[in-house]
């Protein structure tokens, strides 16, 4: 079989793709990225080039694979308890929230394959047990989210989770299934997983107490970042807290929500 390789033009016309639907600017650098994620598709399809294929996902009735595309082009690895300090800080707010009359509303608003809803869910679960809280999880890739509604993961995903919330939350993999994991039931009923492209008008999600958009305004341009900000936190509550990547920053991006730690923000109450 001969080796296809993207063109500057057919590469142009995927950077392009991408923006328009989820936001994502994809810089030269990725050029190989996109060339490897998209490759087998490609043959798939019986598509002579990365030209052809990009006009077929244009044709009408093309719908499930411009999916296909798009999840191949938007997935990112992500584990359990990612970036601990956010849910030191996450345990300590749902606290002081405990005796709440409202239920505790959570978001993961760029959850990938479900780790970092999971684990907010696990926080929730040891720190109101059977109290009204929930978790929505949301991405745009749908086949990230099926792997996320099923909760099966490696151990080395798990490898960040307290032994007590393994011990607790999670089913040791047995035989075929040594070396993984499954999230009990209980918890993955907590969890409501959905597609929402953050580049386009939300659903009805709002609105939440603490939202966690980490790792994602990394792939978005200026405007992007302040639409796609704006719009996350238009469904945030008033006083509710904002949490991003650590290397990321809402410095000249928003005014509407101010810094109360690193990579934490807070919408004036």
């Amino acid at each position: 079989m001969s080796t296809l390789t993207i063109t500057d033009q057919e590469f142009a016309q995927f950077q392009r793709f991408i923006f328009d639907v989820a936001g994502i600017s994809l810089s030269p650098a990725k050029k190989a990225l996109v060339c490897g994620r998209l490759a087998k598709r490609v043959q798939h399809c019986s598509a002579k080039s990365y030209g052809d294929y990009f006009r077929l996902l244009a044709r009408e009735g093309c719908a499930a694979e411009m999916q296909i595309a798009v999840d191949l082009l938007t997935t990112n690895e992500t584990y359990f308890f990612r970036e601990q300090k956010h849910f030191d800080f996450l345990r300590a707010r749902v606290l002081e929230m405990k005796n709440n009359a409202q239920p505790v509303r959570l978001w993961s608003a760029a959850s990938s394959s479900g780790e970092e809803a999971y684990s907010m869910a696990m926080v929730l679960s040891d720190c109101l047990g059977n109290a009204a809280w929930d978790v929505v999880g949301s991405d745009i890739s749908v086949r990230m989210l099926q792997r996320a509604r099923v909760g099966h993961y490696t151990e080395e995903r798990g490898r960040l989770i307290a032994p007590a919330y393994l011990k607790r939350f999670c089913l040791k993999g047995m035989d075929q299934q040594q070396g993984t994991f499954l999230v009990q039931r209980e918890l993955r009923s907590r969890v409501q997983f959905m597609q929402v492209n953050l580049n386009a008008a939300l659903p009805r999600l709002g609105p939440f107490d603490i939202i966690f958009l980490r790792n994602v305004m990394i792939y978005f341009n200026g405007d992007t970042k302040r639409q796609v900000v704006e719009r996350v936190l238009s469904v945030l509550k008033p006083g509710g807290y904002l949490c991003i990547g650590h290397s990321e920053s809402l410095n000249s991006v928003t005014t509407l929500a101010r810094p109360v730690a690193a990579s934490i923000y807070q919408k004036p109450a």
